[in-house]
């Protein structure tokens, strides 16, 4: 009675926590607020199974899904590692787990101690200790660059070690157990006369590594004719649970003392308590994506921006924070990793954006300052495409940091760098983003123009810095000190394509390029930091390549802006 009861809380867990997580993505969103989302996923299932999509669909699940393809292509230990997971899990569930619901109802001869049932137990446990042993060994031992491992991550391993080697070791306690054989023989040989009942158990422990203090293994005619009549129907010798056998061999010294102190039943609990455990806790733990992972793979082949409605979309990204493995292919592949050693701002890594970005979707409340290291993670994203291509499970990561950027603007957070060329895939996604798409931009401008005042007042007295001053401050390379050899030609200013869009560009731009490199030589840095010119480069090097003095133009006004966004980030 009381296993029924950890058997149907276990469930009901289970498929709570599933209903739960199922109503977030349907709730929770980074930045789209679109009602129906429910009806709209429906309406798009029902579309995709009756159109051609669905030919897609199947693809999508025989080779992303069920071969893992995308993971072959980055990673074959990886994918080794993963198969071995994922099929071991697979087929221990259905012939193991659910064996007296499902393989029973395909073979009518069913027993779990009978082959090749007993032999495939045992292999299909094998390839999942092996594939997390790998999986271990990948995180903590091949030390890959960049690649995070998480509490969860160690969590999620080790009680699958818990799980697979629980198993092993109960069945392992079983095979030598005087005990178990004993309630076999009540059970299924019940009325053997005394000699019967001793040869047959000489012919167990010899034959099938039962431990039975007193009796020595042997195998004469009449045992083996006693347990072919009473045995062999149900039982296939233990050696063929190869790894069972293994363990029963290696505890035979202790095997009555473990038999008599009740192990085969409590270590029986212990397995099932894992198991019935690791069910219950599948939908908030990372085992969730053995569920959502799958179901990403299949939403992306059929989904994609422009075609499919704002809410499907919407729901996708939900279910895609719910489907990383936290694998960090995205992390070692990105372009922008190496700055997470100059920053300190692990939001830059794509990996580690992931669980920020859930905590942002769920409208949980986040302190000032992970709020600005989310959008400088995202911003610093070049869109090289990496991550989306390489992602296993098959997220579209640039449209997440898409999203969790135009989030984390319409919450009123400003960042230089929405000025700076990494805002390009930005501005070629305008139109998406809709009439927000000027407010971050007009106001980090205002915040910049209030910050570096320069000269606004008439007749204000420039205030001259002692010489070198600026010069100094600008090392982070030789090519940005070159400004000082300026002479003022105007070269670069009539090579720049941004002052030849307008009739009066100094009333625009505040300060034109020549201009810019005279107050750095006077060593005005709030005069340089506070041009619009600065904000409006776009850093095509027209001025630089026309300079006659060698000036290092563009280089300079890198340094400026890094500069300037230091200063605002209140670090200069």
């Amino acid at each position: 009675m009381t296993l029924s009861v950890f058997i149907y809380l276990a469930l009901l867990v289970f498929l709570g926590g599933l209903l739960w997580r199922a109503s977030r993505w349907f709730r929770g969103s980074l930045r789209r607020k679109e009602g129906g989302r429910l009806p709209s996923a429906i309406k798009g299932i029902v579309g995709t199974l009756f159109s051609p999509r669905l030919l897609i669909l199947l693809k999508a699940l025989i080779l992303d899904v069920i071969l893992q393809r995308r993971t072959f292509r980055e990673d074959r230990f990886r994918w080794v590692m993963h198969i071995l997971i994922y099929w071991g899990f697979i087929l221990l569930i259905l012939m193991h787990a659910l064996g007296r619901y499902l393989t029973v109802s395909l073979f009518e001869d069913y027993l779990p101690t009978l082959n090749p049932f007993l032999f495939l137990r045992d292999l299909f446990g094998a390839m999942v200790l092996l594939g997390a042993l790998m999986a271990a060994f990948r995180r903590w031992m091949l030390r890959i660059p960049r690649l995070i491992s998480s509490r969860m991550d160690l969590f999620v391993i080790l009680f699958t070690l818990l799980i697979i080697l629980s198993g092993f070791l109960l069945q392992g306690v079983k095979i030598t157990s005087q005990g178990t054989f004993e309630g076999m023989v009540r059970e299924y040989a019940e009325g053997l006369e005394e000699e019967e009942l001793r040869v047959l158990k000489a012919y167990w422990v010899k034959e099938f590594g039962v431990v039975i203090p007193g009796v020595k293994g042997e195998v004469t005619d009449l045992g083996r004719g006693v347990h072919e009549e009473s045995c062999a129907g149900c039982h296939s010798p233990s050696r063929w649970a190869f790894l069972s056998y293994g363990v029963s061999r290696g505890i035979t010294p202790i095997a009555p003392k473990l038999d008599k102190a009740g192990f085969p039943k409590g270590l029986f609990f212990v397995h099932l308590l894992a198991v019935l455990l690791g069910l219950a806790l599948l939908p908030f733990t990372k085992f969730l994506h053995l569920v959502t992972s799958p179901l990403s793979l299949l939403l992306n082949a059929v989904m994609e921006r422009g075609r499919s409605t704002p809410a499907n979309l919407a729901t996708k990204q939900m279910i895609e924070l719910d489907a990383c493995t936290h694998c960090g292919t995205c992390t070692v592949r990105c372009s922008m990793a190496p700055l997470v050693e100059e920053m300190g701002n692990l939001q830059i890594l794509p990996s580690e954006k992931i669980q920020a970005l859930k905590a942002l979707a769920s409208g949980r409340d986040l302190p000032e300052d992970q709020l600005h290291e989310i959008l400088e993670g995202v911003h610093l994203c070049t869109n090289c495409y990496r991550c989306t291509v390489t992602c296993p499970v098959g997220i579209n990561l640039q449209d997440l940091w898409f999203e969790a950027k135009e989030a984390l603007f319409s919450r009123g957070l400003l960042d230089p760098l929405a000025l700076s060329p990494l805002s390009f895939f930005r501005g070629l996604m305008k139109e998406e983003v809709g009439e927000g798409y000027e407010t971050p931009i007009t106001r980090i401008k205002e915040v910049i123009e209030d910050t570096f005042p320069g000269i606004r007042e008439p007749g204000k007295e420039i205030e001259v810095p002692a010489e070198g001053v600026l010069q100094e401050e600008l090392s982070l390379s030789v090519d940005a000190s070159t400004f000082y050899v300026c002479f003022g030609c105007q070269t670069c200013t009539n090579a720049c394509p941004v002052v030849a869009q307008y009739e009066e560009p100094q009333e625009v731009l505040g300060m034109l390029p020549h201009q810019i490199m005279h107050v750095c030589a006077l060593g005005l840095k709030d005069l340089a930091l506070g041009s619009k010119m600065l904000w409006d480069c776009l850093t095509c090097y027209q001025c630089q390549e026309q300079c006659p003095q060698g000036v290092q133009i563009t280089d300079v006004f890198y340094e400026l802006k890094g500069m300037a966004a230091a200063q605002l980030r209140g670090s200069g």
